[in-house]
């Protein structure tokens, strides 16, 4: 064993773990996850955090309880090995993820930044990089795929320091988005009669486990790992099912052709040849086809298919537990970020 990767004979105590993306959806999971775990967790976040920059730094430190927050700045190379890297450091998590998805902030913050986080910590002695990836890119359409595989190929070419690419399907919150306005009486809107998409949604909490997981488990080492949660995979009408029936009210299911996205993201992308500004506005219409019709499950490039059963799933966390809860509760607390797009 390599000096590098001696840690993994170490207890989690005398593991340092650096997470980058601390105060994400995601993220905040994985801090406390590994706070749980025992680990020397350092929490990296920017001065003002959160989504819209609505977290000061005392609520930041306060929100992480026997980790250390650090403040820094992911896309200054300097900052991070001032901040993150002062010490000789043994694997880092990254959770950190463009928020809105149009093309300049997905090369900014799911290459770039990512990148600058690794190179940053390969010179501190990193012995093992986790990655917060995603299942859909598989079939890279879209901008931040690009951009998050663009990264993956770097982590997978180094030889020396080790990587587990967890690549997860929908998160429950990204479910969450029609939940108010049919607790309302309104309509579950959904794509193609509702069969087009389908996935295994996964908690947070859930997904933050199965990372923890990823620093000591040789069997996720250099590995793709695409993850889902339990039971079978869900199309959006099952989705729009299991809603209404955690609000205990009727179904009103209205089905749009998914033929309708598709005129106005070619006028979009048509507009943006002449006018670069939009581009971003018509990355995201494609982004929204993308999601309404292409299921978030492994895909199997042989048959040229979804495979649910291929799909490997993880937790005991449901959505049918999530969609009562928020009956319950509402959707307070639940933001996705700058577009509930992810």
């Amino acid at each position: 064993m390599s000096l590098r990767h001696d840690y993994r004979s170490r207890p989690p105590e005398q593991v340092r773990v650096v997470v980058f993306g601390a105060t994400g959806y995601i993220g905040r999971f994985v801090v406390k996850e590994l706070v749980d775990r025992g680990y020397q967790v350092i929490a990296f976040a920017r001065e003002r955090s959160g989504i819209g920059g609505r977290q000061s730094r005392d609520e930041v430190i306060s929100d992480f309880p026997g980790a250390e927050v650090r403040f820094g700045d992911v896309t200054d190379p300097a900052s991070i090995a001032a901040e993150a890297f002062d010490q000789p450091t043994d694997v880092v998590v990254s959770c950190l993820a463009s928020r809105t998805g149009g093309r300049k902030d997905s090369w900014a913050i799911d290459h770039a930044a990512t990148l600058n986080t690794y190179e940053q910590g390969r010179a501190a002695g990193v012995a093992h990089y986790v990655l917060l990836s995603a299942i859909c890119v598989q079939k890279p359409l879209l901008e931040f795929q690009k951009a998050k595989l663009a990264f993956e190929a770097v982590l997978q070419a180094d030889e020396e320091m080790s990587h587990s690419i967890v690549r997860p399907t929908a998160f429950f919150k990204s479910l969450g988005g029609q939940v108010e306005s049919c607790r309302k009486g309104g309509p579950y809107v959904m794509f193609g009669g509702g069969t087009l998409a389908s996935c295994k949604p996964i908690s947070e909490a859930d997904l933050a486990r199965f990372m923890a997981d990823c620093i000591h488990d040789a069997s996720k080492r250099n590995q793709v790992l695409p993850i889902g949660g339990p039971g079978p995979a869900l199309s959006a009408r099952e989705q729009g099912e299991m809603l209404f029936r955690a609000l205990n009210k009727p179904e009103r299911m209205l089905s749009v052709p998914i033929a309708l996205m598709d005129a106005p993201i070619a006028v979009l992308d048509a507009l943006a040849r002449v006018f670069p500004g939009i581009n971003d506005t018509a990355e995201f219409g494609r982004i929204g086809r993308y999601y309404a019709s292409e299921s978030m499950l492994v895909w199997d490039e042989q048959k040229q298919c979804y495979d649910a059963d291929a799909t490997p799933s993880y937790g005991t966390d449901t959505l049918e537990q999530f969609f009562e809860r928020v009956a319950r509760e509402g959707m307070a607390g639940q933001d996705l970020g700058d577009a509930a797009l992810f």
